[in-house]
């Protein structure tokens, strides 16, 4: 039987490119997403496209309940998770800490921490019961440098380099493989939904130089499935030519 992923935050960005990408290679693909219409759209297109099988959940990751449910109401011959990929996360505002939103450190907080451990708990007892699986968290480099303005996104991001180190720790007896991938800039719709559809705002942040895309990102995240069972990459840091970290970008 073909191997099977679980891609959380599979509408768009970097979720749809590693669809396209685990599809590209056999995969059977596992959809996740808030936005029913666009999870279907892509189910469609994975099918018609890569002639694989697509199952799609439309849930919240924030919602303990209904990730749970999802995940559990799994048909039994889907819940043989070989990869699991944690993508679903954002970014909201970008403010001093003294005039951010609570709102907006609720909803980070809420997708980019708590959302990860619940998908993660969800699928943890189908790997552990075959004693093998594959879990790849989507970091970034804001896990690595805090900028200003960054606060409550790098520590959210942080802890994502954190958990996931725990759990490649408290999965060692289980066999289980944990990687986390920490991006650097990508044109996606990330900086549009951080800057709260400002279109203008949004795109100044790639200008001048080439970033990475999520084609990029789904490359490499892809790899790291493709090494032998005794090889694991524990954590990796990506970007593009002209970025050295969260900080320094060179345009010109």
């Amino acid at each position: 039987m073909a191997k099977t992923v679980l891609i959380t935050g599979a509408t768009a960005g970097f979720g749809k490119a590693l669809a396209e990408k685990f599809a590209a290679n056999g995969y059977r693909i596992i959809i996740t997403g808030r936005r029913l219409d666009r999870l279907e759209q892509l189910q469609k297109e994975l099918i018609s496209t890569y002639q694989t099988e697509v199952v799609s959940c439309c849930f919240d990751v924030r919602d303990r309940a209904k990730t749970f449910e999802a995940i559990q109401l799994l048909p039994e011959s889907w819940q043989a998770v070989d990869v699991l990929i944690n993508n679903a996360g954002l970014a909201a505002g970008r403010d001093y800490a003294d005039e951010a939103s609570l709102d907006d450190w609720d909803t980070m907080i809420d997708t980019n921490v708590k959302g990860l451990l619940y998908v993660t708990k969800a699928v943890l007892p189908f790997m552990i019961k075959r004693k093998q699986g594959h879990i790849i968290n989507i970091g970034s480099t804001a896990a690595k440098e805090v900028y200003e303005k960054g606060n409550i996104y790098c520590a959210t991001k942080s802890a994502v380099e954190a958990i996931s180190k725990g759990l490649r720790i408290d999965l060692l007896r289980h066999k289980i493989k944990v990687t986390a991938i920490h991006p650097g800039a990508a044109e996606t719709e990330f900086s549009l939904v951080r800057f709260k559809g400002d279109a203008e705002q949004a795109a100044k942040v790639y200008e001048g130089y080439q970033s990475l895309t999520a084609e990029d990102v789904a490359e490499v995240a892809f790899y790291t499935t493709t090494l032998p069972p005794h090889v694991c990459i524990n954590d990796l840091v990506v970007t593009c030519t002209a970025q050295a970290n969260s900080i320094y970008v060179y345009k010109g």
